[in-house]
């Protein structure tokens, strides 16, 4: 069975994360793509830190542990800092559809780390199964040009460099089992993930001159500075202690759908066949998936602390479901 709350994060992650890829391309044509991933979570991290300085006490926001400082590291560096790098750089080279299908291997490719680190995730081949079905059916519902899916260039292979920094990221942000609350941890990875991008943009060359500020640009930044951003990962972390980071990635099979059904609503775009196809088999890899795809230590096994307490001011962590039991 999968909670309410475990559901409500999932669903606030994949929409808030829906616009980030047409964000994204948007954005670039103001920003270098680099420094645009610095000032993202630069306001990101501002709004954060802010709310969590406001709404914990000073013993729950202080890291305490060598599992905190690692459950930092691993968002900071991987899961956020490198993973959107590789995003932001590689969609200069590909559309967004593109883009969204290549990150789609993201929840492929988290099970093959978590069969390395977590012992608490196993998938079944049913579970693989659902993976496979539902990658399909992101295919249908972007339906890229094969040319382009395939062809040549550097972006596709960055992409795919960051679905692997996310999927790595999370598993390890797992493995960590730090006592912070996931929004305090979020908080604490957001500067971390800054520094390493705006490090990055320096070492690229690239220039706060070179911004073509305008609202725009502006409008571009707010979205995954604060929606895509803050709000998103708070969500999504949430939802990664909650359910796992196998079942936690099945959002970025979500995302394109998002972005499918965002842009025929409100910009008029069509949909096909292929995407309703496609809609209908995303939802059969999740039915596949939900039925029979991970197994949890057996009863009386201890559970990551944060999925079996509520820790979290925004409800986030309170328990750990969306799994079958052994």
């Amino acid at each position: 069975m999968v909670s309410r709350r475990t559901l409500a994060l999932g669903v606030a992650a994949s929409l808030l994360f829906g616009g980030t890829f047409v964000a994204a391309k948007a954005g670039l044509d103001h920003f270098p793509p680099l420094l645009f991933v610095a000032l993202r979570f630069d306001v990101a991290a501002v709004a954060l830190l802010g709310y969590v300085t406001l709404t914990r006490s000073r013993d729950d926001l202080l890291p305490t542990s060598r599992s905190d400082a690692l459950g930092v590291l691993s968002t900071g560096l991987l899961a956020l800092g490198l993973t959107n790098a590789f995003l932001f750089v590689g969609q200069q080279d590909a559309t967004s559809a593109v883009g969204a299908i290549v990150f789609s291997l993201n929840p492929i490719l988290t099970p093959v780390f978590a069969a390395l680190l977590l012992a608490d995730e196993r998938l079944s081949k049913r579970g693989a199964t659902g993976l496979l079905v539902g990658l399909l059916g992101v295919g249908l519902v972007v339906n890229p040009d094969p040319a382009m899916l395939f062809g040549g260039g550097g972006g596709k292979l960055l992409l795919f460099g960051g679905a692997v920094s996310g999927a790595l990221g999370s598993v390890l942000v797992r493995w960590s089992d730090s006592d912070l609350s996931s929004t305090v941890r979020t908080a604490w990875a957001l500067p971390v993930a800054a520094g390493l991008c705006h490090t990055l943009s320096w070492q690229a060359g690239e220039s706060v001159a070179a911004v073509s500020w305008g609202p725009a640009a502006l409008v571009a930044l707010l979205y995954v500075g604060v929606f895509a951003g803050a709000i998103a990962y708070v969500a999504y972390f949430g939802l990664l202690d909650n359910a796992g980071a196998t079942h936690a990635n099945l959002v970025f099979y979500v995302v394109p759908v998002v972005s499918t059904l965002g842009g025929w609503a409100l910009l008029g775009e069509s949909i096909s066949e292929f995407t309703v196809v496609g809609f209908l088999t995303v939802f059969a890899g999740f039915v596949v998936l939900g039925s029979e795809s991970l197994s949890l230590p057996a009863l009386g096994t201890s559970l990551p602390r944060e999925a079996a307490a509520s820790t979290d001011a925004l409800g986030v962590g309170e328990d750990a479901t969306g799994f079958e039991s052994d």
